[in-house]
């Protein structure tokens, strides 16, 4: 199923699980202001105000399932509904969901606004969806935008902190930074080719008929751009910085529903509209993906902060996700989807308990501070290690099998060099994620050390989250089948649009 729509009643329907999720953000934050003078105590307030905001997550997912079975008719328009676009909101609800319900304790704790909080989540969300579902670039920058700004506030929202706000005024200045050179390519691209359409752009770059020149550099400043926002080097060195020093559940959503919007919107502009261009891209994204995965690897060995470790854990799963990238055929293409879904699962589970260790606050972020957390929690000892097993791609879990999947269409186009970085960086990073799960059940707790605790919701989502990683690791083809049917309706876009050059 693959369909446009320029009808504003056939608009509307595609744009259903946005216009949910944005009345649930109005909801929200009026509602706050009702709660807070309701409800005193801060931990109500937050479970209350989170409960309406899972309520509108659920609800733009009922829409989003609904979009399966629905085909309205239309002229082509800004707004695509396919299985590509549909399949990545389903990741996103997903991040943010996770998100909101592992920092109840901590919005509670940190005195936090908790309807300014999830109303933000919930409206970066709405830029998502619509970055993975656009095929116009001037309303993809107005999305990212959208969600660009929502993030910037939820990395500088813990306003007693000081290190938050210099997180945020590093996003914000490093991100406006990346956001110019996205929208200068936009211009150059409009410029070169006349339209700003992906499929236009792609059937006139295939017939010749625009200023190649100008396309190139467009293009260009639009992979720097896209570089910028999913923290692939050289580009990457924000991202440590404001990873650690954005309150914790904002850096959780940010590692994982933010870089997937990034890497769902990278894919469809590269795949759609300069697929022709491929020998003149692929160059340049197999040296970020194999630059990224050594440089961020390495240095995280060197890391006794797990929080700023996870930060360049993260980096180093961009580097993965950019083997996909480049290797650009179906398989690939699905294999980012997976594995997308799982990274998101096994880093948000992670942070939640990164965020029990640091007593939902913004301390005991060490790797001595999780000595003993396996004898005094064991449960929460087990769920961790299974989130550092999968992060490292360990067999089993989802993230072995994603890594799986993502060799496997660096093969089909025949990246053996590539598929080797993967495979030796895999390595390589076990070595700090099992340094921590050593800490967790091989050393004794110090004298006087506070014991974790963790309200039994959270527990239950992370046992769920943890249940997910397992049954993905053993049983994946059920996901991956979803996979491969959204990439299929990515690639037979371009097959429509006349396209051949990515085809293998």
């Amino acid at each position: 199923m693959t369909l446009q729509l320029a009808s504003s009643a056939n608009l509307a329907l595609v744009l259903l699980p946005e216009i949910v999720l944005s009345v649930a953000a109005m909801v929200v934050l009026l509602a706050s202001v009702r709660i807070q003078k309701a409800e005193a105590d801060a931990t109500d307030r937050a479970r209350s105000l989170g409960g309406l905001a899972l309520a509108g997550l659920l609800a733009a997912a009922v829409a989003n399932g609904w979009l399966h079975w629905v085909s309205p008719e239309g002229e082509p328009g800004m707004i695509t509904l396919d299985a590509f676009g549909l399949f990545a909101n389903w990741v996103f609800l997903l991040g943010a969901a996770l998100t909101i319900l592992v920092s109840f304790p901590y919005v509670a704790r940190q005195g936090l606004q908790p309807g300014e909080f999830y109303a933000l989540i919930l409206l970066a969300t709405v830029g998502m969806m619509i970055m993975a579902g656009t095929t116009n670039l001037i309303l993809l920058f107005l999305a990212l935008e959208t969600m660009s700004i929502a993030a910037y506030v939820l990395t500088a929202f813990h306003r007693g902190e000081r290190k938050s706000a210099e997180a945020g005024i590093k996003y914000f200045i490093l991100g406006a930074f990346s956001s110019a050179f996205l929208l200068y390519g936009i211009a150059l691209v409009w410029g070169g080719a006349g339209t700003v359409d992906l499929r236009e752009i792609a059937a006139t770059v295939e017939a010749g008929a625009g200023f190649n020149g100008l396309v190139l550099a467009g293009m260009g400043l639009l992979g720097v751009g896209f570089a910028f926002k999913v923290g692939a080097a050289p580009f990457h060195m924000w991202t440590p910085d404001v990873y650690e020093g954005a309150p914790s559940p904002s850096t959780a959503f940010m590692a994982a529903a933010v870089k997937a919007a990034s890497f769902a919107a990278f894919l469809r502009v590269f795949t759609e509209a300069f697929s022709s261009l491929y020998e003149s891209w692929y160059p340049v994204v197999w040296w970020m993906a194999a630059l990224t995965m050594v440089v961020a690897n390495l240095i995280a060995l060197t890391q006794s902060n797990v929080k700023r470790m996870l930060a360049y854990s993260s980096l180093a799963h961009g580097g993965y996700l950019l083997v996909g990238v480049a290797s650009a055929n179906e398989i690939a293409t699905a294999s980012i989807l997976f594995y997308l879904l799982v990274y998101t699962i096994m880093t948000l589970g992670a942070f939640g308990v990164l965020m029990i260790v640091s007593e939902h606050g913004e301390s005991r972020f060490q790797v001595e501070d999780y000595a003993g957390f396996g004898a005094s929690q064991p449960l929460l000892g087990v769920l961790f290690t299974i989130f550092l097993l999968s992060l490292a791609g360990f067999p089993g879990t989802g993230g072995f099998m994603g890594k799986i999947f993502l060799l496997q269409g660096a093969a089909e186009s025949h990246l053996w060099t590539l598929a080797v970085i993967l495979a030796l960086t895999t390595v390589v990073s076990y070595y700090y994620y099992l340094r921590v799960a050593w800490y967790v059940w091989m050393r004794p707790a110090p004298a006087g050390a506070l014991a974790a605790w963790a309200p039994v919701s959270v527990t239950a989502v992370l046992m769920g989250c943890a249940g997910v990683l397992i049954f993905l690791g053993i049983f994946p083809s059920g996901l991956l089948n979803g996979a491969l049917t959204a990439a299929h309706g990515l690639w037979l876009r371009g097959l429509d649009a006349g396209l051949s050059g990515l085809v293998r």
